[in-house]
């Protein structure tokens, strides 16, 4: 597989790191993609960083070099992961409690996972009333595919009473980096008040919303800061390293490696077949 063949590539690239220039000579076929790739499979595999190929990728491209060494710091930080929201967040629209999805049933139905997060959700809602939802996640039922995970979740939130208009849909996405992709995209054109997000998920999966997130504004120069999170407490659940590799490389534009890690490393629940663009 692909990415077998990139963890080689990265383990032979350390080993010879004191023999190579620190910067690609022209004509060489090392590109800043590469160094990036090279930087966050290194990370997820050994879990050092790989200050040679962040070196590299700022000598080819210093913004990009710049973006991707805050990436790695916020990979590199621990995050707290919390049963509610705190109480200092801002109460009113410049914050947006962000639900990320997670499979439905085959017939189109929420599974208990799902429901669980939006009852946390719903506490968060309710502690900030003025706060935008946005609700997060594609078609993966695999005999209904007119519902999405969005879809499911909008219709649960308004029968609890929640204002339809405090809603954001965002429905094509079947990765959390595509939940990220989309959902900045939606707040860029239609909540540019947004400023601060607050990520709700399953426990095991909130490190790797931070992440994604948090990269992709950083990615965007968009401003917007992860700033909270609140997790349903999973009794089971695993996100791997080399999955989250795979999600930062999607977010960096290489749609092609990121879906051979996911093929390769995806460790929890059974989803149906992946599709690039979907």
């Amino acid at each position: 597989m692909k990415l077998k063949r990139m963890v080689w590539l990265v383990l032979l690239c350390l080993a010879a790191a004191a023999l190579l220039p620190a910067v690609a000579e022209e004509g060489q076929a090392d590109s800043a993609q590469s160094q990036i790739e090279r930087a966050v499979v290194s990370y997820a595999a050994n879990g050092v960083r790989d200050a040679q190929a962040l070196s590299a990728l700022a000598a080819l491209d210093p913004v990009l070099g710049d973006k991707w060494a805050r990436i790695m710091d916020l990979w590199e930080a621990p995050v707290t992961v919390n049963d509610a929201l705190p109480d200092h967040l801002p109460d009113d629209d410049s914050l947006c409690l962000v639900a990320l999805g997670f499979q439905l049933n085959p017939d189109g139905t929420m599974r208990e996972e799902l429901v669980e997060r939006l009852k946390v959700l719903l506490a968060a809602s309710e502690k900030y009333p003025h706060a935008v939802i946005a609700c997060t996640g594609g078609g993966t039922a695999a005999d209904d595919p007119t519902a999405t995970e969005a879809g499911r979740m909008a219709e649960w939130l308004e029968a609890q009473g929640v204002e339809p208009t405090r809603l954001i849909v965002e429905d094509h996405s079947l990765m959390t980096a595509q939940n990220a992709i989309y959902t900045f995209d939606i707040l860029a054109e239609s909540h540019p008040q947004v400023r601060q997000l607050a990520i709700i998920s399953s426990d095991y999966h909130i490190a790797t919303g931070v992440l994604l997130f948090g990269a992709e504004a950083i990615l965007r120069e968009s401003g917007i800061e992860v700033v909270s999170n609140a997790a349903w407490q999973a009794p089971s659940g695993t996100l791997s390293a080399m999955f989250q590799a795979g999600a930062l490389i999607e977010l960096s534009g290489d749609v092609e490696t990121a879906f051979e890690i996911y093929y390769d490393t995806y460790d929890i629940h059974e989803l149906p077949p992946l599709h690039e663009g979907d």
